[in-house]
């Protein structure tokens, strides 16, 4: 499948913001690696709604909290591209509302292990194939943080929001770590978006329910985000790094 068109790894793709990011992606010339951790039947969803749409995809499974799931992933980019020109970082979890004083050890180190660990471990991953220090051609990485990281969210999800503080933080240091080496690295904060993560942390309706407090009166479209994540892989931005963008209708 490998041609001169760009590769994008986009991490937990098989739904909401990640799966908007592959099919605009796909839509705009990239070559898309779709990764899922168990979803098969909405991960080969999203391939197929690329290909169908004259795109070119392919499928990753791999676990981003674990390193025999990374390095499967990138093993997979390594096989059926050959090449990779850019990273969303994407796959995260959140998990039920709780008090901080509630929250068990368990569920602070599967957070943290999916949620910062393994961004920083897949961005370590793409550098390594992008850095012109390494004999890459460069490349972008754009890491999906949270309004969260901003507004705390107390009373939550404080461990959640306190994984995507380290992100926006990472962001800014990687950053300026990798631009002389091509390697641009931004991140976005999405704010309240119509994604269904809000029912795996026991919320369905949560979307809805907040959209009074968002200056735009409305709660965001994950096309919406992954309008901004483009933007921020394209040549357009070529002189943009260390910028973490929010995406939040003003929340």
């Amino acid at each position: 499948m490998a041609d001169d068109h760009p590769v994008l790894l986009v991490t937990g793709a098989s739904r909401g913001i990640g799966a908007a990011v592959a099919r605009s992606a796909a839509a705009r010339g990239w070559q898309v690696m779709v990764n899922y951790l168990s979803n098969v039947a909405a991960a080969e969803a999203v391939v197929q709604r690329i290909a169908a749409a004259g795109g070119k995809a392919a499928l990753v499974q791999g676990d981003t909290g674990t390193e025999e799931g990374i390095a499967a992933i990138f093993a997979g980019v390594d096989r059926q591209f050959g090449r990779l020109d850019g990273l969303v970082n994407n796959a995260g979890v959140v998990d039920s509302t709780s008090r901080v004083e509630d929250m068990s050890r368990d569920r602070l180190e599967r957070m943290f292990a999916i949620n910062v660990i393994g961004k920083i471990r897949c961005a370590s991953e793409a550098v390594r194939r992008m850095s012109i220090r390494q004999g890459g051609r460069g490349g972008a990485i754009v890491n999906i943080s949270s309004m969260a990281a901003v507004l705390g969210s107390a009373g939550q999800y404080v461990d959640y929001a306190a994984t995507k503080g380290a992100v926006d933080t990472f962001t800014i240091g990687l950053a300026r770590e990798v631009a002389a080496e091509g390697i641009r690295v931004n991140g976005v904060r999405p704010g309240i978006i119509d994604t269904d993560i809000h029912a795996s942390g026991g919320l369905p309706d949560r979307a809805r329910d907040l959209a009074p407090t968002v200056p735009m009166q409305r709660p965001g479209t994950a096309e919406e985000v992954a309008g901004a994540v483009l933007y921020l892989l394209s040549p357009e931005a070529s002189y943009v790094t260390g910028t973490i963008m929010n995406v939040s209708g003003g929340r």
